[in-house]
């Protein structure tokens, strides 16, 4: 009776109530895709919730002061003629909001984000652990609500007319706490359901959440943009809140929580029929799988253990710097835009919010290219090194030749997009995963939001210096940001040869295997 009554607690009430309706449950197949819905909608929600910042640089802070006669383009009214004639005005009239507004604007806008970025960064170590020991479910349930009340707030200083620095700062800090939550979550579900086959591809199908959380926080906080910058906050914010409220309802973090056997032991499950067969009457009859299969009974591993797993330190410091390339773009481009001289032209806060989407549409592709090629090569290292020295040419060519008109200047962000969040991308979700699963821990799924923290909290501390550095850099100009970001992309790179070499080598012994055996059955055949 007590068993029964906690696997009732363990599985989430949507998915209770739609076995109750059907009469039995869905196959492991349907679970498997539900699973991926929810935790793509989940984080498409926190990245669309850490946009607005970008988006609302050039209102909070508009100089220089750019006019723009920008006629609409490629796709009608997205990109639009004129500025709003509130935008840069606070509701006293002033140019921009206090006090973003001033000679330190930028500066201050700068610690803004890293105040974010810092408390993610070190909240991520945290999360990971408590990811492994609490219900998933809930943590990021809680993780959202808290993040979509924080962001919301922040917005809400505009409707208090709030200009003191620190009430912003405050608000940054707690959501960044909050958004610690999600990453970790999200990854350590994905690995509970699906195991090491295809994980690159579907990972990196999967991750599009990134870039589409960023293209629609992008959309939603330049679409509310007119109607006062607070808005820019409180739409995403309310969006990330219902996201958790479908991951309450709808997300089963272990398979075993709800009659599944995990592929994280059991690399392959025979067929979906099949275990569909197996399992069906048990979740029929009301049977759970025992206690100690199940997600709260399992053993936790400590941030020293996961740390001496191999290759998770090396991936982590290259994340460093990957999401220092990352991370600056995705809080500055929109601002970089609507200062740069494009095709002889100035545009818009709102056209350059929107033309910004454009990087992380490359990134999209970046991430599938990346995870597919690691799949097909089973080379992880190999595959993130070479975009991240690829990187360091579109970068150059972007800053180069992206201001002769807004056709190269697409195409080349495009590119750059491609290169720079492709290795972000494979080694936050494979690698995380590989890693998080290795034999070392002898089957262990308990070590997969930990590594997963671990990497990305590492990488997070670098997304947090990106910013801020930018920040300081842009006042001498835009060259010596884009000297630092494809310098970070060099180290990135490097910091992975020695992971490189062993793939080589593995691959080359391989070959040598494979060419001598070959040999010896042919020889046979002679005999």
């Amino acid at each position: 009776m007590a068993n029964n009554l906690d696997a009732m607690r363990k599985i989430p009430p949507g998915i209770w109530l739609i076995r109750k309706i059907r009469g039995k449950d869905c196959s492991l197949k349907t679970h498997r895709y539900m699973v991926l819905l929810v935790t793509f909608i989940a984080y498409t929600s926190y990245h669309a919730s850490r946009k607005p910042s970008s988006i609302v640089k050039s209102a909070l802070d508009p100089e220089p002061n750019k006019t723009t006669n920008v006629h609409p383009w490629p796709i009608g009214s997205v990109f639009v003629k004129d500025e709003f004639l509130n935008e840069n005005k606070d509701k006293f009239g002033h140019k921009g909001w206090e006090p973003f507004n001033g000679k330190d604007g930028t500066e201050k806008l700068g610690l803004i984000d890293v105040a974010f970025l810092a408390c993610y960064s070190l909240g991520m170590f945290g999360a990971g652990h408590l990811g492994d020991t609490l219900d998933l479910r809930l943590f990021l349930t809680c993780g959202m609500i808290g993040s979509g009340i924080f962001v919301g707030l922040f917005g809400m200083g505009y409707f208090w007319s709030i200009h003191v620095f620190g009430f912003y700062l405050v608000m940054q800090m707690v959501a960044g706490l909050f958004q610690a939550t999600g990453w970790p979550s999200v990854v350590a579900v994905i690995g509970n359901w699906f195991g090491k086959r295809k994980r690159g591809l579907i990972m990196g199908i999967w991750n599009a959440h990134t870039s589409v959380g960023n293209i629609t926080g992008s959309l939603i906080a330049a679409s509310v943009l007119e109607y006062g910058w607070g808005w820019s906050f409180i739409a995403p914010g309310t969006f990330i809140a219902i996201a958790g409220i479908l991951v309450f309802l709808f997300l089963a973090a272990y398979p075993e929580d709800i009659g599944f056997p995990c592929p994280a032991r059991a690399e392959a499950v025979p067929r979906d029929g099949e275990a569909q067969t197996q399992n069906e009457g048990t979740v029929e009859e009301g049977k759970s799988t025992p206690i100690r299969d199940r997600s709260g009974a399992r053993r936790s591993v400590g941030l020293l253990e996961a740390c001496l797993i191999p290759g998770v330190i090396p991936f982590a410091f290259c994340l460093f710097f990957s999401k220092l390339v990352a991370y600056t773009f995705l809080y500055w481009l929109p601002f970089y835009l609507s200062q740069t001289e494009i095709g002889g032209e100035y545009m818009s806060v709102k056209s350059a919010g929107n033309l910004s989407t454009l990087f992380d549409v490359g990134g999209i592709v970046g991430g599938i290219l990346a995870g597919h090629i690691s799949d097909k090569l089973r080379a992880r290292a190999i595959t993130a090194a070479s975009f991240m020295y690829a990187a360091i040419p579109s970068m150059l060519l972007y800053r180069l030749y992206g201001n002769l008109s807004r056709t190269v200047n697409i195409v080349l962000m495009m590119i750059a997009g491609l290169f720079i969040n492709g290795p972000y991308a494979l080694i936050t979700t494979a690698v995380s995963a590989d890693l998080g699963t290795h034999s070392s821990l002898r089957g262990d799924s308990r070590a997969l939001a930990t590594v997963t923290a671990i990497i990305d909290g590492t990488g997070s501390i670098g997304a947090a210096l990106g910013p801020l550095l930018t920040g300081f850099l842009s006042t001498k100009g835009w060259d010596t940001v884009f000297v630092m970001l494809m310098l970070g992309a060099l180290i990135a790179g490097l910091l992975l040869s020695r992971q490189v070499v062993v793939e080589i080598n593995e691959k080359a012994c391989k070959s040598m295997r494979s060419s001598s055996g070959q040999q010896s059955s042919e020889g046979n055949a002679m005999n």
